[in-house]
Parts: C-alpha cells; sequence; structure tokens
C-alpha cells in the first residue's frame, strides 16, 4: 500500500468513526437510548474511551436497566479503583429511590479523599455532575483541609450561587483573590450577575459590607478596586473617585485608572463629578498627553452647557492651551475640538474652516489627515456646502480605505445625499454599509435606509420626506427649535402619513435634548398609542420608561412600560437594558 493510500485510508476511518459519533449523539438527543446504547457500545469496542462508558451507563439508566449500568460500574471500580465511580453507583441507586444505599457510596467517596486529597476535585466534579451540590462542597473543603497547595474557591463560589448563597459565593471569591489577585477581571465578571445599579439591593450591601471588612483587615490595592468597581456598576461616581484616588495615593505610576473612571463618569452625564475628576488629572499629572485629554474633555463639557455668553470666556480658554502648548500634532484633538466649538457653537464656520486649513498643513499621518478632514467636511455640511463636503469625505475614503474613519466618511456621504434630497444615491451608499464592521455605522446606516425606503415612494414629489431630511439637517446645525417646527409641520400636513411617526420621535428626541420632558413623553405615548406595531414602538416605550423613571419622578409608570418589551419585543435592542430596569423597579434580588 503506498503512502498515500495509507494516508488516505486513515483519513476514511476517521471520518467514519467521527460520523458513528455523532449518530449515536443524535440518537441520544432525540431519546432514541436503545439505538444510542448500542451505537456507544460500539464505538467503546474501538476505542477504551471513558465519554463513550459514561454515554453507556446513561443510556442504561434512561432505559431504566439499572442492574446492567450497577455491574458495570461495579467492573469498572475493580478495573481503575477511581472514588468518582462510587460517587456514580451511588447515582445509580438514587434513580432507583435507594436512598440508604446512594447515602453509602456518597460517603465512601467522600471518606477516599482522606486516603488521598488528589482524588478532590475529580470526586467534586462528579458530585456537581449529578447536582449533588452539597457533598461537591464537603469535597472540595476536606481537599483544600488536608493539602493547603489546594485552592477550589472558585470551584465553590460557582457553587455558592447555583445555591443562591449570594455571601459565600462573594466571600470564597475573594478568598480566591487573595491567593491570585489576578484574577480580579474575571471576579468583576462574575460578581456582575449578582449586582446591579441599585445600591440599596441587598447583594449591593452585601458585597460593600464584605469590602470594607478586607479593607479594614488587609488595604490591598484590590479591595480597593473591587470597591470602586461596585460604586461604579451602582453609578455612585463620587463614591467611586474616592476609591481611586486612595488607590492612587498608595502607589502614584499612573493615573489611567482615573482617566478612565472620569470618561466613564462623563459618558454617564455625571458632568459634575466628571469636572472633579478631570481636575483631580489636571493638579497631578504631568504627561502632556494626559492633561491635554483632561482639558479638552473640560472644555467640551462646558461648551455643551455654555450660553452664548459663555463664548468668549471658552475661546479664551483654548487660546491659553494653544499658547501654552502649542499649535502642533500633540494637540490635534485639541484643535479639532476647537474647531467644532467655533463652527457648531460660536457661529463662525468661516473661521473654523480656516483654523482646521492650517492645522492640515501640520506633518500628519493619513489617519490623522482624515481626522481634521472629516470634522472640515462637517462644518461644510454645517454651511450646506454639500459638494465641497462631498470631497473632502471621498478623499477621507480612498485614502484608508476599508477603515473605521473610511466607513463613517461614507456613511457621511449618504447622510449629505439624504440631506440633499438626492435619496437614491444616499441609499445605494447605505446598502453598502449594512456590513460595515463598525456595528454602531451598520446600525445608523440601516435606521436612515429604513427610513428613506419607507417614505420615497409615499408620493411621487416625496415632499414629506425632504421636509423630514431637512428638519435633520437643522438638529444637526445645532437649530433645534427650527428642527422642532418643521417636524410640527410634517405632523400637521402629513398627518396619518407612513412618516409621522418617525416625525413624532425625532421630535420627541429633541424635546428631550431641550429638557421638555413632557413634550418628549406626549410623543412617545402617541406613538405607543397609535403605531404600537410599528418598527420604533420598541423605542418609544423604552425611552418613555426611562423618562418616567429618571425625569419625571414616575417609577411605576415606568415599570410597565418595561415589562412590555419584555413580553412583547423580545428581540428589541432595550431587551436586556429593559429586563434589568424592570426587576430593578419591582424590587428583585438580582442573581
Amino acid at each position: 500500500m503506498t503512502r498515500l493510500n495509507l494516508i488516505l485510508c486513515l483519513l476514511l476511518s476517521t471520518l467514519a468513526f467521527s460520523q458513528s459519533e455523532q449518530l449515536a449523539e443524535d440518537y441520544f438527543n432525540r431519546g432514541e437510548f436503545n439505538k444510542a446504547l448500542l451505537s456507544y457500545q460500539s464505538l467503546y469496542q474501538k476505542k477504551n474511551d471513558s465519554k463513550y462508558f459514561d454515554k453507556i451507563i446513561e443510556s442504561l439508566q434512561q432505559l431504566e436497566r439499572y442492574q446492567e449500568s450497577d455491574s458495570l460500574l461495579k467492573d469498572r471500580l475493580v478495573k481503575i479503583n477511581y472514588p468518582s465511580v462510587l460517587v456514580e453507583l451511588g447515582y445509580n441507586y438514587q434513580l432507583q429511590d435507594s436512598t440508604s444505599l446512594s447515602e453509602s457510596y456518597y460517603q465512601q467517596a467522600i471518606d477516599k479523599i482522606d486516603e488521598n486529597p488528589n482524588y478532590s476535585y475529580g470526586v467534586a466534579r462528579r458530585f456537581e455532575d449529578y447536582s449533588l451540590l452539597d457533598q461537591a462542597i464537603i469535597v472540595y473543603k476536606k481537599g483544600m483541609a488536608l493539602n493547603p497547595d489546594y485552592d477550589f474557591s472558585r470551584q465553590m463560589a460557582r457553587i455558592y450561587g447555583e445555591q443562591g448563597n449570594i455571601e459565600l459565593l462573594f466571600s470564597s471569591y475573594m478568598d480566591y483573590i487573595d491567593t491570585k489577585p489576578n484574577f480580579l477581571n474575571n471576579v468583576k465578571r462574575a460578581f456582575s450577575d449578582f449586582v446591579s445599579e441599585n445600591g440599596e439591593s441587598e447583594n449591593n450591601q452585601l458585597l460593600r459590607k464584605l469590602l470594607l471588612k478586607k479593607l479594614q483587615a488587609q488595604p490591598d490595592e484590590y479591595w480597593y478596586d473591587l470597591l470602586s468597581w461596585l460604586y461604579v456598576q451602582q453609578k455612585d461616581f463620587d463614591k467611586a473617585f474616592i476609591q481611586e484616588k486612595a488607590l492612587y495615593r498608595r502607589n502614584q505610576e499612573s493615573l489611567s485608572r482615573i482617566m478612565d473612571l472620569a470618561l466613564t463618569t462623563n459618558h454617564a452625564g455625571e458632568k459634575e463629578t466628571a469636572t472633579d475628576i478631570f481636575n483631580f488629572i489636571l493638579e497631578n499629572s504631568q504627561d502632556i498627553e494626559t492633561l491635554l485629554t483632561a482639558h479638552q474633555y473640560l472644555l467640551d463639557m462646558q461648551v455643551e452647557a455654555a450660553q452664548a455668553s459663555d463664548f468668549e470666556s471658552i475661546d479664551s480658554k483654548y487660546q491659553s492651551l494653544f499658547e501654552k502648548y502649542g499649535t502642533f500634532e500633540p494637540t490635534l484633538s485639541l484643535q479639532i475640538s476647537y474647531g467644532n466649538f467655533l463652527a457648531f457653537y460660536d457661529n463662525q464656520p468661516k473661521e473654523a474652516s480656516e483654523f482646521l486649513k492650517k492645522t492640515l498643513k501640520l506633518p500628519l499621518s493619513n489617519y490623522q489627515e482624515a481626522t481634521v478632514k472629516l470634522k472640515l467636511a462637517d462644518i461644510l455640511v454645517l454651511q450646506e456646502r454639500f459638494n465641497e463636503a462631498l470631497i473632502y469625505y471621498s478623499q477621507i475614503q480612498a485614502n484608508l480605505k476599508n477603515s473605521t474613519i473610511a466607513q463613517e466618511a461614507r456613511f457621511k456621504v449618504a447622510k449629505t445625499s439624504y440631506y440633499k434630497g438626492d435619496f437614491e444615491w444616499a441609499e445605494s451608499q447605505l446598502k453598502i454599509l449594512k456590513s460595515s464592521t463598525s456595528q454602531l455605522i451598520a446600525n445608523d446606516a440601516l435606521d436612515l435606509k429604513l427610513l428613506i425606503s419607507d417614505n420615497k415612494d409615499e408620493d411621487s414629489l416625496q415632499i414629506a420626506l425632504k421636509l423630514y431630511a431637512k428638519s435633520d439637517l437643522l438638529s444637526f446645525q445645532n437649530k433645534n427649535d427650527d428642527a422642532i417646527a418643521l417636524l410640527s409641520k410634517i405632523l400637521t400636513e402629513h398627518k396619518g402619513e407612513t412618516i409621522e411617526d418617525q416625525a413624532l420621535f425625532k421630535q420627541a428626541k429633541l424635546y428631550e435634548k431641550k429638557g421638555q420632558w413632557e413634550k418628549a413623553a406626549s410623543n412617545y405615548e402617541y406613538i405607543i398609542a397609535n403605531y404600537r406595531d410599528e418598527i420604533l414602538a420598541d423605542d418609544a416605550y423604552f425611552y418613555l420608561a426611562e423618562l418616567y423613571e429618571n425625569e419625571l419622578g414616575l417609577p411605576e409608570k415606568a415599570k410597565p412600560l418595561y415589562e412590555n418589551i419584555l413580553f412583547n419585543h423580545q428581540d428589541s435592542i432595550y431587551f436586556i437594558e429593559a429586563r434589568k430596569r424592570f426587576r430593578m423597579l419591582r424590587g428583585d434580588a438580582i442573581n
């Protein structure tokens, strides 16, 4: 037989064996246990693998042929004398309701740990396989007592979680961190299933109490870290800041953790606390990049909250920073931020463009150049100089093909064409972006495509869609009052058309931006009442619930709205968050 033929025979043999294994599994999963038993017996004869033996036992037990499974297990115990087989024998008797015999075998398995602690993990895992969790805990504890090198805290924590014993779950994981601090992030992931945003929940209070106790006994860095993490989950960012400051003062090597907290706090909308954290960074950092980042975020927050009378002071702050740090490559992000302020807030788009064109003359990488051009193009859209904007967007696409920023530029090409009323071209670009590697861009592209496709054929002149696109442009230009007025015109003159729910939703979001909560709520309520089967229904339920819960002080009215998403919109992107909010409002323990 040639070598090639030998290889071919081996491959065919492996394939046939794999197919036999899959067939046996299919029989078992379909409940055809006689066929599964024969298949696994055949596989076990060809390959002495314990997984096939286990399946033979399971098949016999499903067929209630307990004597046969008992005989096989006892033979196996004689051959390998491994105590996990005692657990299997005990479980075989448990299935026959022979409690005394099953308990006897379980105890024999546990006693074997005294003879050899190395059996601990295998025996405990076998108990877990049969959901005999109390016995598994006994074995893990015994193993650790007999051999101090063993640490089964993590396995025990998982079992305590299954049993609903949250205090012991927290304690066991914390014991594990004591010996393996590098496991901290894994513990955070495990804890996230048991804590919530509600700082008054039983689980949150329990974990906080345990952590404070640990800090008093041994103030190691990882306890500060974990307590800070808990406060972030609760959105108690000021308390998290206290823990992060304590950590920093113990080890002043880096402010990166405090910077991360500042960004998280800012993203959550807690501007006052975010400002305090960024100011702390300014007071304590010597790193130019860190200082510039903190300055930029502080200025961005001030710009968002500013009145026109504040603009001169803000402009002066930018100028002071440029005098101190220069208008070179290291301050690129700050320069783009300043251009954005001039154009979109201080109503100086011409000056903004001139400033950023100077920035373009710096020795920049292709990506850095693209970020500047993206903002320049946005400013041209602001000025409704659409064709010039399209040139910049197209240059970004050509120079950085397939990158995220190129996909963003393509989306902006589509959006600009949409603003112009060129819906066919916009739609063609959006089709390409549906498969964008950036989920955010893909989602935005899909939303805009659906808006266009749902409404472009409503009338031959596309009047309502053009008015909606104009209101979208006004919103982009920060002319929110004008956008709201134009949407009101759509709602009056095109009442009952397919665009009505879109106009109501867009207007509601603008009302929210202006803090007009009652008006926003009224729009959401109208969508729910009249468009409950349309695509924006789950959006309306969710955002109305958020208004009731967070802005209008009516959490009891929020609860049934979240509940509606759970029962009627299981495929909604808000489903997971709605479930969490509903359970919290209902007062459920999170576990």
